[in-house]
């Protein structure tokens, strides 16, 4: 059966997950100015991720522009199956981040800001613990730098 050619497909490329939209609002002459800061993750779920905080004075507008951060800051996610291949543990600015691998099957064990990046990043097995701050934006910006060092170790085998 014939189907007719979209022009923007189905499926996207990459996965958009609002994490955080805060009002901020700031005092002038004239009274006050309010605007929006959206947190928004983007990420391909095959071990690419990025983190944008766009800024406007309509919500839809800041989502765009966060969007777009995103997408021009992704980062590779180095992965050892469906886990990271060692833990690490991470200290930027209050945020604390520690992240661990995890057995196969045992699903992501984390909190929200550390989910959202996580599973953007297509990370299927994984324990996180937000150990500091309890602000969302610091604690996705720490776990992208986490994320970001991350290294292959070679595998050792017994003999």
């Amino acid at each position: 059966m014939f189907q007719p050619r979209n022009s923007d497909s189905s499926e996207k490329e990459f996965e958009e997950k609002v994490v955080q939209i805060n009002r901020v609002s700031k005092k002038t002459k004239g009274g006050n100015r309010v605007g929006f800061a959206a947190l928004v993750v983007v990420g391909d779920r095959k071990g690419k991720v990025g983190v944008g905080l766009g800024k406007a004075a309509d919500v839809s507008s800041a989502m765009k522009k966060g969007i777009s951060y995103a997408q021009k800051r992704m980062i590779e996610v180095p992965m050892r199956g469906t886990t990271i291949p060692h833990e690490i543990r991470i200290k930027l600015g209050a945020a604390r981040i520690m992240l661990k691998p995890a057995p196969a099957g045992s699903g992501v064990i984390a909190g929200g800001s550390v989910r959202a990046v996580v599973e953007a990043a297509g990370i299927k097995d994984v324990i996180g613990k937000i150990l500091g701050t309890s602000n969302k934006i610091s604690n996705v910006y720490a776990t992208l730098e986490a994320l970001s060092r991350l290294k292959m170790l070679p595998t050792t085998k017994k003999s």
